[in-house]
């Protein structure tokens, strides 16, 4: 059978007409899941896929998904998301559903038997943007949670790395083994407000001190347990909020990420150490509540070895990473085997308007993805093909009842 190749025109014109909806001055993409360009964008994207001979339709949600019209299943689920953050990046979601797109185009004006065994989908509402959201990865949730999900065999999704690790190590693909954990807690200091000019230091109760005093060691703390761990404080309050009153009371956010459970138990553990020698030592009290927790992904070992092994059929520069990003993946891996597929992010920035991945190797990781597909259902076919993606540990994906 003659090599399989994408279009790399028709992607290009087809990513950058989907930045057209919601696009800013400055380039960046105001689509929020439930906008009017949201809206208007999946409906564009239903049209591209009916465009070509293939079915297309949305659920109770709000996914959208698309194949062959007559293909019964079980399919690969091949996609991303395409709502963005305020001010976003083209490429963040976008990229991996139109390669979703090409690639299920191709397969299917090629006559390819895998076309049969594919479906795409951009998913609601991942970024969790919008002000009634519930936090993100809702269309996925929703997906999993459904009957749908038992015609789901497998899950793949293309995306840009959104950090720097790629292009510092000089790597054009990269197959993703998982997604970190991520843990956020409410930190907050309880002192007692007085006058900020009268009261001597030694007699204070500051909880703003306290705060700041915790808040200054949250990164040696994350350095000494995990130096691939990382931490984020971007909230902190102080109360009443006047110049010359001493805080009676400070609250700060914290989140951090990390690729073992161990690892992110263990910090919550020496951060509530953290806090209470600060607060003690500026005569105030301290507590630490979760506010949320999304465990470690780990991902199909045999599906993750597949997209390597393709990976190198298309670029000689290929590792593996883990994703310091949440994504859907995270949500259907704890359901099917699950696999990704990322690209390098130039500077590392996304979620802004300089988002940025030149198009050479946009064009070369959609490429892969399609080998990626080739891959899975060569496996299928084979004589010991049993299942569409093969599961390497029995029962690790648990299906909703």
């Amino acid at each position: 059978m003659t090599p399989l190749h994408i279009s790399s025109r028709r992607f290009l014109l087809d990513l950058a007409e989907l930045a057209t909806f919601g696009r800013r001055q400055d380039g960046g993409i105001d689509r929020v899941a439930g906008s009017a360009a949201d809206l208007a964008s999946r409906a564009w994207i239903r049209e591209r896929i009916e465009a070509c001979g293939l079915s297309s339709w949305a659920d109770d949600t709000g996914n959208v998904f698309g194949r062959r019209g007559d293909s019964r299943g079980p399919w690969l689920l091949v996609g991303s998301h395409t709502d963005t953050v305020p001010g976003g990046g083209y490429l963040d979601g976008a990229y991996g559903v139109i390669a979703a797109l090409e690639v299920l185009r191709v397969l299917h004006e090629a006559d390819h038997p895998a076309a049969d065994m594919l479906e795409i989908v951009s998913f609601w509402d991942e970024e969790g943007a919008q002000a009634t959201s519930t936090g993100g990865l809702v269309g996925s949730t929703a997906l999993c949670a459904g009957g749908h999900i038992e015609s789901i065999a497998g899950y793949l999704e293309l995306h840009i790395e959104q950090g720097p690790r790629m292009e510092a190590a000089e790597l054009e693909l990269a197959a993703v083994s998982g997604i970190v954990g991520v843990a956020r807690y409410s930190v907050t200091m309880q002192g007692v407000a007085n006058h900020g000019g009268t009261t001597p230091m030694l007699g204070r109760a500051d909880a703003g001190q306290a705060a700041v005093k915790a808040a200054a060691q949250i990164i040696d703390l994350v350095t000494a347990l995990d130096p691939d761990m990382v931490a984020n404080l971007g909230f902190i309050e102080f109360e009443p909020g006047a110049p010359n009153v001493i805080p009676g009371r400070a609250e700060f956010v914290v989140e951090f990420r990390a690729g073992t459970e161990q690892a992110l138990r263990t910090v919550r553990r020496r951060l509530e150490q953290l806090v209470q020698r600060s607060a003690e030592a500026e005569n105030c009290s301290g507590t630490v509540e979760q506010i949320s927790y999304k465990p470690v992904a780990r991902f199909d070992p045999a599906l993750c070895h597949t997209v390597e092994m393709s990976l190198r059929t298309v670029a000689p520069a290929v590792g593996r990473l883990l994703s310091y990003a949440g994504h859907d993946a995270s949500v259907l891996s704890r359901y099917v085997p699950t696999a990704m597929v990322f690209v390098p992010s130039t500077g590392g920035i996304s979620h802004a308007p300089d988002e940025y991945t030149p198009e050479p190797l946009l064009v070369q990781g959609a490429q892969a993805l399609l080998q990626c597909v080739l891959a899975v259902h060569a496996s299928a076919s084979s004589p010991r093909g049993a299942e569409l993606v093969p599961q390497t540990t029995p029962g690790v994906h648990s299906r909703p009842r």
